[in-house]
Formats: structure tokens, sequence, C-alpha cells
């Protein structure tokens, strides 16, 4: 398997966790988002990442498509340790919580403070890099608050995120939270029971090539790599 990614995307990081569970050690290919490379764009002509070729050489394109291609080649091997629940409420409720960290979250954090913080430092000037916008951080920080209340509900009225189990939700917040913490965005003293949880999945054996990962000029928060933090 060959992953086309980046280190500092949500959907990208939750491929890697999910093929992590799987037991599956694919050959990774960092993506820059904005240089459209043209080979890649042959592959993907939208340019989104991840793009996943599997094992009949073809292109599978999404966090979504490839998390379901997935649950459909390796998942009913894996018993009771499969990342999709077995009744079909329960596949909605993670489907639900999948959409919520790799969407919602994206959409009003994510995606602007590593846009703003990480992906500037290595774009020219043509490209759009250059200072942070001000105004995009505080906007993008305001709306962690948010978010960390719902995971630290989410965490603690429920054994793992989406009922009793680790389910491919959890993979799914774990991308998400992995790259906020990465950036020292998160006060985690405010939310006890989402800190507790983050602990638990940031303990995995899948989680060890996320905590490996660095950005050029961008080191990580002290504590990134420490699973007692």
């Amino acid at each position: 398997m060959l992953l086309f990614h980046n280190t500092m995307s949500a959907p990208s990081r939750f491929v890697r966790l999910l093929l992590g569970e799987y037991g599956e050690e694919p050959e990774l290919q960092e993506e820059l988002p904005w240089a459209r490379r043209p080979e890649f764009l042959q592959i993907n002509p939208a340019g989104t990442l991840p793009v996943m070729i599997g094992e009949a050489g073809t292109g599978i394109v999404g966090a979504f498509p490839i998390s379901e291609y997935l649950d459909e080649t390796r998942g009913p091997i894996m018993r009771n340790r499969r990342l999709m629940p077995g009744s079909p409420l329960e596949r909605a409720e993670v489907r639900r919580l999948i959409d919520w960290f790799l969407v919602k979250t994206e959409g009003d954090v994510t995606r602007a403070l590593v846009r703003e913080r990480a992906f500037k430092l290595q774009m020219s000037a043509a490209e759009g890099g250059g200072a942070p916008d001000s105004a995009v951080l505080r906007t993008a920080r305001a709306n962690i608050r948010q978010h960390m209340r719902y995971l630290g509900w989410l965490a603690q009225n429920r054994n793992w995120l989406a009922g009793d189990t680790l389910t491919a939700a959890d993979l799914a917040a774990g991308a998400a939270i992995s790259i906020l913490d990465y950036l020292g965005e998160i006060d985690w003293s405010g939310e006890p029971s989402a800190r507790d949880w983050y602990q638990r999945i940031k303990s995995r054996p899948s989680f060890r090539g996320l905590l490996a990962d660095r950005v050029r000029r961008l080191p990580p928060a002290p504590h990134y790599s420490d699973l007692d933090f």
C-alpha cells in the first residue's frame, strides 16, 4: 500500500491510525496540499488528502471512502476488535462522530490553525505564505473551547467516544486532537475527562508514528510525545 498524506492533515492522520490498528504498514508519501503536484493530480484531480493506493493499484480518495474500504476488507477478520460496530444504529453514531471531528472540528478549528501556524511557514509568498493572520487565529482558538467541552462530555459519559468499545470515531478524534496538541493549542487542565481519554488513545501502538512526526521549522509542544502528560 501507498498512502499520500500530510503530517498536519487530520484526515490523513485518521487513515494512518486506521491502518495501524489493522496492522498495515503502508509506504508514506508526504504531499504539500498547496503545491498541486501534477503527478499527484493525475491520481486525484481535486488535490485533496489522503489518497491510498490499494492492493489492486487503484487510488482510493478521501478519509471516508478509505475507512469504509478498510472496514470491508479488514474488519471481518478483526471480530470483536472491529472498528465499526455491528448494529446499524451504532455504525451511524460512529459515522456521525467521524464527520464531527474530520469536518466540523476541521472547519471550525484545525484547518485554520494548521494553515496559519504550519503551512504558511513552508509556503512561498507567491503561494500565500507569510505571517499568521491574528484574526483567524483568535477565531479558531475561541472555537477550541466548544469542541473540547463536547469531547469532554463524550469521554465522561461513555467508555469510548461512540460507546463501550474503541471505534473509528476515537481514531478520528485522536487524529484531530493530536494536531492541536502538537501545536500546543489545548489547555488540558480544563477537561480532565478528555485528557484521560486522550492518554488512552495516545498510548496505543498505532499512535507511535504520529508521536514521532515533526514539521519543518515547527517543533511540537514539549509534552507532545509524552504518554503521561
